[in-house]
């Protein structure tokens, strides 16, 4: 049984999401607090969860005060659920970079309605937050994704090219595809690399109005710039693109030079941006000038799309086991066999600053 405790200060969302876990048959509820003090007491009498589902704003301590507090003596996997992360906030942005598994955001208004529409997806993140590698043991998780939705390959958005393109005169570049924790290791690897360093291309899981404040945070804290990705933008040395949630990022060749699509369309191993659709117009493109990097996430997306960077001549690098939150995403591509080594985060970072 996976142990959830809640702590909101809206008795409505205590109550919603209550009736929401107690359907799940491995999923207990064994209690809410109105804030992070009563929570605190409540622990001390009762022992600690397994995951925590946290507001951010709350009277007397604030959910981004006491998320670091637990990262600080306790790591424990956190789910924010708050309207704050509705407007994909800097608020929401730091909590996911200081700990958290996962963000929800919730509406204002309509929240009995809201949680039976997202009752699937709230599900799927308490079981993978309890996977995660925060905790000291562990447990694998049910085999949750096999109810979703039938899942789309890349050929929902751009068609495979077999043909080998010729890559003279194309720069090297980076892309990166990583899901649950990736927000803390983007930040530890691109807040080291080198401000001359070859473009990034980045398909983080986030939905929409996340990866705008997630690209502002770290423009400010990196040494290259950083921007949520725009249809027609150019690759430029010592740039960082991120695709904007609830969209797909490809790439383009004009003549010697990429640029970026933006494209609206289908969850492609079920996700959107997907990065099964990066990598994929990455080999179509400009296979061989590609340094591919998969980062830690839960499921399989862009596993395959790694496998054919590979098969094209890219070189594709995986997260290693040990420093993934979820080694999920990085597991299947080396299942595949599209993977050309396992990295930690530091050599990921050495691998890149080594880069001309």
């Amino acid at each position: 049984m996976i142990k959830v405790f809640v702590v909101d200060d809206s008795a409505v969302v205590r109550t919603a999401i209550t009736t929401l876990v107690t359907k799940e048959p491995d999923i207990e509820l064994v209690g809410v607090a109105q804030d992070p003090i009563f929570a605190m007491e409540k622990f001390q009498r009762q022992g600690w969860p397994d995951v925590i589902i946290l507001d951010i704003e709350m009277p007397r301590m604030d959910g981004l005060t006491f998320l670091k507090k637990i990262m600080a003596t306790r790591p424990t996997p956190v789910i924010i659920c708050s309207s704050v992360a509705q407007k994909g906030s800097r608020s929401a942005i730091e909590a996911m970079s200081v700990g958290a598994v996962e963000v929800i955001g919730k509406p204002e208004f309509q929240v009995k309605n809201f949680f039976e529409e997202v009752h699937e997806r709230f599900v799927i993140a308490i079981r993978a937050a309890a996977n995660s590698r925060l905790k000291a043991t562990t447990k694998p998780a049910s085999n949750f994704l096999t109810s979703l939705e039938d899942k789309k390959s890349a050929d929902a958005m751009l068609p495979k090219i077999n043909r080998a393109l010729n890559s003279t005169n194309v720069e090297k570049y980076i892309a990166i595809g990583s899901s649950t924790g990736g927000v803390q290791t983007l930040e530890a690897i691109l807040t080291k690399i080198s401000p001359s360093s070859p473009p990034i291309l980045i398909t983080q899981h986030m939905p929409a109005g996340f990866t705008a404040s997630f690209a502002e945070r770290l423009n400010r804290i990196c040494p290259v710039h950083v921007k949520e990705a725009a249809n027609g933008d150019k690759l430029e040395r010592g740039s960082v693109y991120i695709a904007p949630g609830e969209l797909h990022m490809m790439i383009k060749r004009i003549n010697t030079g990429l640029v970026i699509e933006i494209k609206d369309g289908p969850r492609v191993s079920r996700h959107k941006p997907s990065v099964d659709v990066l990598f994929r117009s990455c080999a179509n493109e400009a296979p061989r000038n590609c340094s591919a990097f998969i980062l830690t996430g839960m499921g399989d997306d862009g596993a395959r799309g790694m496998k054919e960077l590979f098969d094209k001549g890219a070189t594709t690098y995986a997260q290693e086991e040990k420093s993934c939150i979820v080694y999920g995403m990085p597991k299947e591509a080396v299942a595949l066999g599209g993977v050309s080594k396992s990295l930690t985060p530091t050599q990921i970072i050495e691998i890149i600053r080594g880069m001309k």
